[in-house]
């Protein structure tokens, strides 16, 4: 991923101050005290356990209550990050299974009964690398705001999406152990943010990519129903449909073949969870169509695709943020730069391919089409179903690329407005393996400025447009309306976007039997 490598260049960097400050006052959790640090007006409490480590018997399980400790728990640094193959050069030494803690962040000063408003963050990585330790991610500038930040570690690849005959008896949900550790996540948000002075009853769950789909799949999961008060997805994918369990469980045994495990009796479930991590971890595929982990079909977790749900009207009926960068196809940039015809084809009859997106090079043609593809009229879809449902939805496109950067890229890439949401960027130049990293210019900071001020808007009051900036009008299928943040770093709303292309786009889809 275009983000993953990104990240990677900030190996061991933290874009902020690095919490060293003096201890915070202890927090008294369901499961016991825990002991953060205070740095400037930041309070932070890292690597809290939200569930039992799931390891051993309780691999390839639902998530199980954390066991409860004595004493003051000190949670002034993250615990290791998921088992996984590419990883997101996160603040955390480690990798284990032994990963599933959440971390938070408030401003200083704050005590239970306060009642400020929760965000909950869920990381992207193609479902298969991750982390909440990421320095991106770091939620000190939310907490500036008045906002309490949350975070946390969900199972990935193998560890989390996984189906065998042998393990999927019930009766308990199967398959989606990442998705039901985000659901456990914020089970433990319910539980305990009132006690570091949220409100639990605004909470706000937002994510970008793999986490943008998980939050697009948290709204239509019965098992995730009244956890969380509004969504923002970003590059969620929004026509994502989960693999059917036949499929997943049928890739799970040929892995399972192996290693030697061939049965599907509780023996088999017993060898299965005996096999060594490195040996799970081995050979997954990262964006491989059918062969990668990712959601399943499981029928109590999830029960059917985004789209189809929303367009049933069972999604959760909460206020609702979306949108997407103008580069999405930054993910798949070799294979799109390698056949660009192939990309173009997919999209139907070349005439009117051309009429839609205007007679220009091919390669920036079947980008923009990849991109409408998987994001942008998804998207349009969206915000539809929700508009016709009455509920109030907001769809943003991010076209800003850092100047700095301007010149070298065809526009914003996958994950490059992350950044800018959590107002985490770089502040000096460095050099980090080689490469020379520029420091970001006012003009950089002044879109993240006001990009960090509309999520903060929602996440306080369900509308951003209370941010005060320029308008960012509700969507309405009448108007079809967008804020876009442009290349030159303005901001407008906009009506009708890029409507001949996208509604070419809903044609093709909708004759490949989609809603």
């Amino acid at each position: 991923m275009m983000f993953a490598k990104l990240a990677a260049a900030f190996a061991g960097v933290s874009l902020i101050a690095v919490a060293t400050g003096a201890a915070a006052d202890p927090v008294h959790t369901d499961k016991g005290d825990v002991a953060g640090v205070t740095a400037g007006k930041v309070e932070s409490f890292k690597g809290i356990p939200f569930a039992a480590p799931p390891v051993g018997d309780l691999r390839w399980r639902p998530p199980q209550p954390a066991a409860a400790w004595t004493g003051v728990k000190n949670a002034s640094a993250f615990r290791p990050e998921c088992m996984q193959l590419s990883r997101f050069a996160g603040a955390s030494a480690s990798m284990s299974e032994d990963c599933l803690t959440i971390n938070v962040w408030r401003p200083a000063g704050t005590k239970a009964g306060d009642k400020l408003p929760v965000m909950v963050w869920i990381y992207g990585g193609a479902f298969t690398n991750g982390a909440a330790s990421t320095p991106f991610y770091d939620g000190t500038h939310f907490a500036e705001k008045g906002v309490i930040l949350v975070s946390a570690n969900y199972r990935l690849g193998r560890f989390g999406f996984f189906a065998h005959p042998a393990l999927d008896g019930g009766p308990g949900p199967v398959g989606n152990y990442g998705i039901m550790d985000q659901i456990a996540a914020l089970k433990w948000v319910k539980a305990n943010v009132a006690a570091f002075g949220g409100d639990t009853s605004n909470i706000t769950v937002f994510g970008e990519s793999a986490g943008g789909i998980s939050v697009n799949y948290l709204m239509t999961s019965p098992a995730a129903k009244g956890l969380f008060d509004k969504a923002i997805s970003e590059s969620g994918f929004g026509r994502s449909v989960p693999k059917p369990l036949a499929a997943a469980e049928q890739s799970g045994a040929s892995f399972a073949q192996t290693q030697g495990v061939t049965g599907t009796d509780a023996a088999a479930a017993a060898a299965l969870r005996a096999i060594p991590a490195d040996k799970v971890l081995a050979g997954t595929v990262a964006l491989g169509g059918g062969a990668s982990p990712g959601p399943i079909l499981d029928g109590q977790i999830l029960t059917q695709g985004i789209a189809q749900a929303f367009a049933a009207g069972v999604e959760a009926h909460v206020p609702y943020m979306e949108g997407g960068n103008s580069y999405e196809a930054s993910l798949f940039e070799q294979m799109v730069s390698a056949a660009p015809a192939a990309t173009l084809a997919r999209a139907g009859d070349p005439a009117k391919v051309k009429a839609a997106y205007g007679a220009r090079d091919d390669l920036d043609m079947a980008r923009d089409v990849l991109t409408d593809t998987m994001i942008t009229e998804p998207d349009r879809f969206l915000a539809r179903q929700m508009d016709k449902q009455g509920v109030p939805a907001w769809v943003y496109r991010f076209d800003y690329v850092a100047e700095a950067n301007r010149a070298k890229v065809y526009g914003a890439a996958h994950g490059s407005e992350i950044p800018f949401v959590f107002a985490n960027l770089l502040d000096h130049p460095m050099t980090i393996g080689g490469r020379d990293i520029p420091a970001s210019t006012d003009q950089d900071y002044k879109v993240a400025a006001a990009m960090h001020a509309y999520w903060v808007a929602f996440a306080k009051t369900g509308d951003p447009d209370s941010a005060g900036g320029v308008a960012w009008p509700r969507y309405t299928n009448a108007g079809d309306q967008l804020l876009e943040i442009n290349a030159d770093g303005s901001l407008a709303p906009r009506a009708g976007f890029e409507k001949d292309r996208l509604d070419l786009i809903e044609a093709n889809v909708r004759a490949g039997g989609a809603p």
